[in-house]
């Protein structure tokens, strides 16, 4: 990526040969723009789930907004209580202070374009996530970094019973 501060009046310019990927199949997420190179105005990346897979479980931004666009497939959004099918070309747009989450549909894939708006410095809160996945750490641990990614998790019963539904025997 090339790391121009856009205050100095140039372009935050993204290769896609140099985004950080992080994960593969069923969840892969492309570590596109942090806060830190868009001089705070925004945090970005790319997440691509395969077959219905689970994105981010319900959560909210005391100081964010987030955007959702779909680049292609069919994506679950919770937005509140109210869960939603997102389709290829559409945009969701989610207030801070509002709980959310998003996977890809029932037997769909998703391929998302997400913006937090003003930028949190994020990227380590992917490859946590990522530790996590592994094993290295423990889920836990991220009750202990809420503050510093500005992610605070949330119970959802209406995301609860959309996801239920979806896995098999349910």
């Amino acid at each position: 990526m090339s790391h121009v501060n856009p205050l100095d009046g140039h372009a935050v310019v993204v290769r896609a040969a140099e985004a950080e990927q992080i994960g593969g199949t069923p969840q892969m997420i492309r570590l596109l723009a942090d806060s830190s190179a868009t001089g705070g105005r925004l945090s970005t990346q790319r997440v691509t789930l395969a077959g219905g897979a689970d994105g981010a479980s319900p959560h909210h931004h005391s100081g964010s907004a987030e955007l959702f666009y779909v680049i292609s497939g069919s994506a679950q959004l919770l937005a509140g209580e109210r869960v939603l099918v997102a389709g290829e070309g559409d945009l969701a747009v989610v207030p801070s202070g509002l709980v959310h989450a998003f996977a890809a549909a029932e037997g769909s894939d998703a391929d998302l374009l997400i913006v937090i708006t003003p930028g949190v410095e994020r990227f380590e809160y992917f490859r946590h996530l990522a530790r996590i996945a592994t094993g290295q750490q423990p889920p836990e641990s991220l009750l202990e970094v809420q503050d510093r990614y500005d992610t605070y998790f949330d119970d959802s019963p209406a995301w609860r019973r959309a996801r239920t539904r979806q896995q098999p025997g349910a």
